[in-house]
C-alpha cells in the first residue's frame, strides 16, 4: 500500500461532509492536503480542523472556466479527490421541472469531469483520482430519477477515465446512505425517523457517519493495484 505521508492531497467540496472527514483522515496519514470549495466561510471553517499545512481554495465548481483556472495555477499533487455536490430536489418525473433539475448536473456530474480534464495534466507519477457517486445507480428509488443519473453518469466516465488516462488510476466511491449535510434541507423530525428506520433496516444496525466512509477514499488512494473500480460502502444496502 502507498504511504501518503508529504503526499499532497486535493480534495474538490473539502470543506462539509465526505470532502472534509476524508480530508482530516489523509491528513493523519501525513498528507499535505488542500480543500477546495465555493463556500468561503465553510472553507475557513473547515481548515480549522485541518493541520497548519493544509491549504484552501474558494473555487466555483460548476464553472468550467474558474475550475480551468484554479488548476492552471495550483502546481502539480499527488491525488485528486472530488466529492462536491449539494442538496437534490427530489421529485416523479410528472413534477419535474426540467430547468432546475439540470443544474444538479453541473456541479455532480460536469463539475467533476472538468476537474479531471483540467486536473489530470498536473497529477504526479503514480498518483490518482477518486471520483463519487452512491447507490441510487443500482437501486433505484421512485423521485430519485436525477440523483441515479448522476450517478450512473459518474460510474460510467470512472471506467473511460481509468483507461484514458492510465497508468493515473482513476476509480470511485459509492456510498449508500450517510448523515451529511446533504440532508438539512429534510424536516429534522422526518430526517431523525429516516435514518432510524435505515438503520433497523441494514445488517451493520447503523447509518454511516462521513468519517466511515472516508477510510474508502484512502484505500483507493493507497491501493496501486487498483483502477476503474467502483467501491461499494453502503452497511449492507444492496442486499436488502
Amino acid at each position: 500500500m502507498e504511504n501518503l505521508a508529504n503526499k499532497k492531497v486535493l480534495v474538490l467540496g473539502g470543506s462539509t461532509g465526505l470532502g472534509l472527514a476524508t480530508a482530516k483522515a489523509a491528513a493523519a496519514e501525513g498528507a499535505i492536503v488542500t480543500i477546495v470549495s465555493k463556500n468561503l466561510k465553510r472553507l475557513e471553517e473547515a481548515v480549522q480542523q485541518l493541520p497548519p499545512s493544509a491549504t484552501y481554495f474558494s473555487v466555483d465548481l460548476s464553472d468550467e472556466k474558474s475550475i480551468h483556472s484554479f488548476f492552471e495555477t495550483f502546481g502539480n499533487f499527488d491525488h485528486l479527490i472530488y466529492t462536491a455536490g449539494e442538496n437534490l430536489s427530489l421529485a416523479v418525473i410528472k413534477d419535474m421541472d426540467l430547468a432546475d433539475s439540470r443544474k444538479y448536473f453541473d456541479i455532480r456530474y460536469w463539475g467533476a469531469v472538468a476537474a479531471v480534464k483540467y486536473g489530470a495534466p498536473h497529477i504526479n507519477a503514480g498518483g490518482s483520482v477518486t471520483l463519487t457517486s452512491g447507490i441510487a445507480s443500482v437501486k433505484p428509488t421512485i423521485s430519485w430519477s436525477i440523483g441515479s443519473s448522476i450517478c450512473a453518469a459518474m460510474e460510467g466516465f470512472t471506467r473511460v477515465m481509468a483507461l484514458e488516462l492510465a497508468p493515473v488510476r482513476v476509480n470511485l466511491v459509492r456510498p449508500g446512505l450517510v448523515r451529511s449535510n446533504l440532508w438539512d434541507s429534510m424536516d429534522q423530525i422526518e430526517r431523525a425517523q429516516l435514518f432510524d428506520n435505515f438503520a433497523q433496516a441494514l445488517p451493520v444496525k447503523y447509518v454511516a457517519y462521513p468519517d466511515d466512509i472516508a477510510q474508502t477514499y484512502l484505500y483507493l488512494l493507497k491501493q496501486p493495484y487498483s483502477t476503474g473500480q467502483v467501491v461499494t460502502v453502503d452497511g449492507g444496502a444492496l442486499m436488502i
